[in-house]
């Protein structure tokens, strides 16, 4: 046996063992080289077989990482290619998950919400009151047009974990995720132009699309690997595409998140065709694996990747918080903040940034990870014995959000309909294209994991759907 096959076998039986588990960094090559008296030819090698057996994956400059073990339920299926940019629609039924009116639900399956009960979160509130409680007048004062610069330094020191190496300057607070969205595409896109998506695709990034009157071009997504980059290239030979919208890590609301070789591939593709690429990162922070996944903002040469995030999925929506990392669209971005809100409120981002500074965002991240993970292990059994036979779900590698693809007689738009009046409300997977497609797919929150409320709301909605025999795990 050569020395490289001793040493793949030395490191496969310690994976298998439990020694090391998914998600675990492998020991760097000089250590390896060291402990085994080996080259580092001979060490290189052996991480080359094992990324082979897709035991692990290579992560620039962070080193070597077991691999998430493979699901074994079978996943949704991608679907086919759009044959031309379309108008996005959908309004109203977004309208209705969100409870805009007085008859909504109060209790939203689908709605993505973090758990807002960790106790994590307590030292946040404790910050919020003791900066209010300084009776500071400035408070009450437009804080900068780009944001607080205190809470801008946290936000670069924390982009270091994803690759980014970002100066203060290079960012922008905005009202949410959702403003950093609609910034992006006014500052890359003219009425008209044509945006390509992965698809499914969120719904609040579509609607960022149809409020700046654009076409979405959709584009096939798997559930693993992410958008098809072959699907993607030919829509772009064939129509002015003039930006990419992508989730690639931890995306919503697949759960995927694609390798690093992928990441490069699909920013290399923007560059042949000269185009930005609009990075929504909102889930990356909750990434089950450490260090969390590279940003395509990381690999960005030339500032044509413009990278959007918030603290709203990974500690609270309601504190309205994001940001934008613009590049090249800096001056359009900063524009745009002023027509929309001038300012960012004044007070979150103090309290925000003390809470990063003082570690409390970090803590709260490793204990919400592990939740997160838990309770998607523990709720995928539940589903696969009540859920008909047939159908298919994703498998998150972050964030709390399932995918469900559901046998092709049940309508989840029209199942929401019956709903009306009921406590709760489920996010039919129409919402999440252009085109109303997937209407027998709905998106999970499993944030809180199977509680109470949760297994009540999905049984009785188990009750609407055509007769079953079977459930996925006979």
């Amino acid at each position: 046996m050569k020395l490289y096959e001793a040493l793949t076998e030395h490191l496969r039986g310690q994976i298998n063992q439990g020694i090391f588990v998914p998600g675990d960094r492998l020991p760097s090559i000089r250590s390896l080289t060291r402990e085994h008296k080996v080259s580092i030819t001979t060490v290189q090698e052996a991480y080359r077989q094992l990324e082979l057996l897709n035991l692990v994956v290579a992560r620039p400059k962070s080193g070597y990482f077991v691999r998430g073990q493979a699901p074994s339920h079978p996943l949704p299926t991608t679907a086919r290619a759009a044959k031309r940019p379309m108008e996005v629609s959908q309004w109203e039924g977004i309208l209705q998950m969100l409870g805009a009116d007085k008859l909504a639900p109060a209790f939203s399956l689908g709605h993505a919400m973090p758990d807002l009960t960790s106790d994590t979160l307590t030292p946040l509130l404790r910050l919020w009151a003791r900066i209010a409680r300084r009776g500071d007048l400035s408070l009450l004062e437009y804080d900068s047009l780009r944001g607080n610069l205190e809470l801008r330094e946290q936000v670069a020191r924390l982009a270091t974990h994803s690759g980014n190496q970002l100066d203060p300057d290079d960012i922008v607070i905005t009202t949410g995720c959702q403003e950093a969205l609609f910034s992006a595409l006014k500052a890359t896109t003219e009425p008209g132009d044509v945006v390509a998506v992965d698809s499914p695709c969120f719904y609040g990034a579509m609607q960022a699309i149809k409020a700046n009157g654009l076409k979405v071009m959709e584009i096939p997504t798997h559930p693993e690997q992410g958008i098809s980059l072959d699907a993607l290239e030919l829509a772009m030979e064939q129509w002015p595409i003039k930006a990419i919208l992508v989730t690639p890590t931890c995306n919503n609301p697949l759960g995927y998140t694609a390798s690093d070789a992928h990441k490069q591939a699909l920013y290399r593709l923007a560059q042949k065709f000269d185009i930005a690429i609009i990075e929504d990162d909102i889930y990356g922070d909750l990434a089950y694996t450490w260090p969390r996944p590279i940003t395509i903002k990381s690999l960005d040469t030339d500032d044509r990747v413009l990278l959007c995030s918030s603290f709203s999925k990974t500690l609270a929506p309601g504190l309205r918080l994001g940001w934008i990392a613009p590049g090249r669209f800096r001056s359009a971005v900063v524009h745009s903040k002023f027509v929309a809100t001038a300012a960012s409120s004044t007070l979150p981002q103090q309290a925000v940034a003390a809470f990063i500074s003082e570690g409390g965002y970090e803590r709260h991240l490793r204990k919400m990870r592990g939740q997160y993970q838990r309770n998607r292990d523990r709720m995928l059994p539940w589903l696969e014995a009540h859920f008909p036979a047939g159908t298919r779900i994703s498998h998150p590698t972050g964030g709390y959000i399932f995918w469900l693809e559901l046998p092709e007689e049940i309508d989840c738009v029209e199942l929401n309909r019956r709903l009306e009046g009921e406590p709760y409300c489920i996010a039919p997977g129409a919402l999440f294209s252009a085109s109303g497609k997937y209407r027998n797919c709905m998106r999970l929150n499993y944030a809180e994991g199977l509680t109470a409320q949760t297994e009540q709301a999905l049984l009785s909605l188990l009750k609407t759907f055509p007769e079953q025999n079977t459930s996925i795990a006979n």
